[in-house]
């Protein structure tokens, strides 16, 4: 018999237990901005959840993703449109079993995708990509700065 009340959503079967006491969620149920309810909005923080650096060299823009437990057969890294960077890929939840008894889910699953725009002294044709312990390094070289041309007249007189 649970001793907290019903309008907790019923998660709560043991106020003792300390592996039951997840935190209340005040708007499970509500519909997101996005139109989708909260039981998908899970989902949807695994879009966000992959963590990217972006630093500029002279020579290229370098984009680092943290993508632990990912393959590289996982992930796509793709350019759209000329000059978007596109990083996404779907992180497979495990399997469950009807015997198995959850304590803790915290490790995100589903689809995830980040998007940059880039610069135009990027070489969209160039770009490469590796993955090595769970990072994904995105190489974008840029293109030589053009240095104005400066023609220097003859004054005449």
């Amino acid at each position: 018999m649970s001793l907290i009340p019903s309008f907790f959503g019923g998660r709560r079967t043991n106020v003792f237990d300390p592996f039951s006491l997840d935190l209340y969620d005040p708007f499970e149920g509500f519909l997101t901005p996005s139109g989708m309810t909260n039981a998908t909005s899970k989902d949807v923080a695994a879009f966000t959840n992959a963590k990217v650096d972006w630093r500029e060299t002279p020579e290229a823009h370098v984009f680092k993703a943290d993508l632990p437990g990912l393959k590289k057969e996982e992930v796509k890294v793709e350019v759209e449109d000329g000059n978007i960077l596109q990083i996404s890929g779907e992180r497979s939840s495990e399997n469950e079993e009807k015997s198995d008894k959850w304590h803790r889910v915290e490790r995100s699953s589903g689809k995830f995708m980040r998007r940059f725009k880039l610069p135009e002294n990027a070489k969209v044709d160039e770009v490469k990509a590796s993955m090595e312990n769970g990072v994904l390094s995105v190489t974008v070289p840029k293109m030589a700065e053009r240095k104005p041309e400066v023609k220097s007249i003859d004054i005449s007189g």
